[in-house]
């Protein structure tokens, strides 16, 4: 079902049930999934798969190197796996993957990896809105919200389920924990332990983000013990690594624990404090 007005390579993959409006440019080494419905205005360059049941709105430009699983919706203006904004970045193939039942809101960008990582990876079942940026090599786990206009520097780490507000600004190379609720229009330049609302200027911890954790069936124990963890580190007077010992020596081991534990230790630009 294509559009007589449309320009498809004829090296391109395309199964039979797939929709392509007008004025769409299909390069070679592209290979498009079942159901995938394809508006008019949009340009796919070489070495791209898209996924079934994909909808991709007018004027997106997908490029050489990106991956886009299943029943994913890209909204017009989006543009997948344009090069780096990356000085280093010396032409390497690289990739931008988005996993499936994944949202790209208009105008959102996502470029692809440079030799770093050789990749930029959007999981599966998140929402990315309208302006937002992802930078090379950045990690975003699954089921994360990235509100309006975010901006997202290079190699920053954004884990599963978190909740970043509209119009932040994210230092490159910063980590973002799990289940983390984060302020519109914060400033973010030290990583954010998993579990925790962050706030104020400079970014803070203002608490655990207990209703994010009740909405994921978290329960109500392991809930109050991520909130005593939290006591220990923020509202103690003990340093870190004071703070660590007694949460090893006086708290019981769980996952939730270790998870917390082990991102504090590893963090590579340091916690924000309380």
């Amino acid at each position: 079902m294509t559009h007589p007005l449309a320009c498809v390579s004829p090296e391109a993959r395309i199964a039979d049930n797939v929709e392509i409006g007008p004025f769409v440019t299909i390069h070679g080494n592209v290979e498009i999934g079942e159901g995938t419905v394809i508006g008019s205005n949009v340009t796919i360059h070489g070495n791209v798969e898209i996924g079934e049941g994909t909808v991709i709105g007018s004027n997106v430009t997908i490029f050489e190197g990106s991956r886009i699983g299943k029943n994913c919706k890209i909204f017009p203006g989006a543009v997948v796996g344009a090069i780096p904004q990356d000085l280093k970045f010396r032409g390497e193939e690289t990739l931008a993957i988005i996993g499936d039942n994944t949202t790209l809101r208009e105008c959102v960008t996502v470029n692809r990896g440079t030799a770093a990582k050789g990749q930029t990876v959007v999981g599966s079942n998140c929402l990315i809105m309208a302006y937002s940026h992802v930078a090379h090599d950045c990690i975003i786990g699954n089921g994360v919200i990235i509100s309006n206009a975010t901006q997202l520097a290079g190699e920053v780490v954004v884990d599963d389920c978190a909740v970043i507000g509209g119009g932040s600004l994210v230092h490159q190379f910063c980590h973002i924990g799990s289940y983390v609720m984060l302020q519109g229009g914060a400033l973010v330049n030290k990583d954010i332990p998993p579990y925790v609302k962050a706030a104020r200027e400079p970014i803070s911890y203002t608490g655990i983000n207990s209703i994010g954790l009740r909405r994921h069936n978290f329960a109500p124990e392991t809930i109050a013990q991520i909130q005593e963890i939290y006591r220990y580190l923020y509202m103690s007077g003990l340093n870190i690594s004071d703070a660590i010992a007694r949460i090893e020596a006086e708290l019981p081991a769980t996952p939730e624990r270790e998870i917390i534990l082990d991102f504090v230790r590893n963090s590579g630009r340091g916690v924000i404090r309380g």
